[in-house]
């Protein structure tokens, strides 16, 4: 479902984000990475919905190789990958409900019967139905993010991407949120998440891979490693 072969980032600049980095992430797999800041782990996300792409080696994405992808067939790609950020990026000046729309309005569905159904049942899925109407300056740190995860799976995904999602989140609401993760893996989605906290991670018992100065490392544990 995800493949990365050989994978290299080099900035103009001659910084090097990632070197050589090949793993795979199997169909409804869900798994972390883990690194310091400036570790390459955000370059790593990017590059499954093409934010950015490799200078060197090949990324496959639901069996479809994206050295192949043309400019204008990115946002049909990005339909089937849910993102989610750190800072849950929401417009304050819309609703929730507006909020969790938008990537159906951007994919052009436009239909305000299904926009509505959808965006209800991807609401009820994080617990925030009763929130629709309400802006997001009055929302919690913890349901602002959960707004963030129906946005991304408002489109229905295959593949969720998250970059650290409980970075400002206290310890239990940091759970929650893992455990909703958890809850759109178990019916088949794939998730990839970027965190630093490797006690909440490995409480989780998935595979977690480390990556150090662009580096992806292997060993370390029984959940520690690269395909």
């Amino acid at each position: 479902m995800i493949q990365f072969s050989n994978v290299s980032k080099r900035y103009p600049n001659g910084y090097e984000a990632l070197k050589d980095v090949s793993f795979q992430i199997g169909k409804a797999e869900m798994a972390f990475l883990t690194g310091h800041s400036g570790a390459g782990k955000s370059t790593l996300l990017k590059m499954i919905p093409l934010i950015e792409r490799p200078s060197a080696g090949n990324i496959t994405i639901n069996d479809k190789p994206l050295a192949r992808v043309k400019r204008r067939k990115i946002p049909a790609l990005r339909r089937d990958i849910g993102i989610i950020f750190q800072d849950s990026k929401l417009l304050n000046d819309r609703s929730v409900f507006d909020n969790v729309a938008l990537p159906l309005l951007v994919s052009g569905e436009h239909h305000p019967r299904e926009v509505g159904r959808r965006v209800r049942a991807a609401l009820d899925k994080v617990g925030l139905l009763q929130r629709e109407n309400d802006f997001p300056v009055y929302l919690s740190g913890g349901e602002r993010q959960r707004v963030g995860i129906a946005r991304a799976v408002v489109n229905r995904p295959k593949v969720l991407i998250a970059d650290e999602p409980t970075g400002n989140l206290d310890p239990a609401l940091s759970r929650e949120i893992m455990l909703l993760f958890e809850q759109f893996n178990q019916v088949g989605v794939t998730v990839l998440i970027a965190s630093h906290d490797l006690e909440l991670i490995g409480s989780m018992d998935k595979r977690i891979m480390a990556i150090r100065n662009g580096r992806l490392l292997a060993g370390g544990g029984a959940h520690i490693g690269v395909a």
